[in-house]
């Protein structure tokens, strides 16, 4: 499934978390394990951690969501987000991650 917003956010911080957060919680994307991410952006608002958009990201995709999964997924992530030479290649790390 494409996400667009969330993967443009979690790769580029474009557009605001505030947007993100709102649409997802407008249509609430349905995935295995997603409702308790869900209610935290009920909660927190843009205040979401980025690493929960991370997880959710993955359980979106029909991934785990465990630490090691979600680590991983924060440095390319966090590769693709600096930019340079090496933000292609993060971002193909990323669409893999996700397959």
């Amino acid at each position: 499934m494409d996400f667009p917003l969330l993967d443009r956010y979690l790769l580029e911080g474009k557009p605001p978390k505030e947007d993100v957060v709102s649409a997802l919680l407008r249509t609430r994307p349905e995935a295995p394990g997603a409702a308790p991410f869900y209610e935290g952006m009920k909660i927190l608002g843009p205040r979401t951690p980025d690493l929960s958009l991370m997880a959710l990201r993955l359980v979106l995709a029909g991934k785990k969501a465990d630490d090691g999964s979600v680590k991983s997924f924060r440095a390319i992530v966090e590769r693709a987000r600096k930019g340079g030479e090496d933000a292609a290649a993060a971002i193909a790390s990323y669409k893999e991650a996700l397959e």
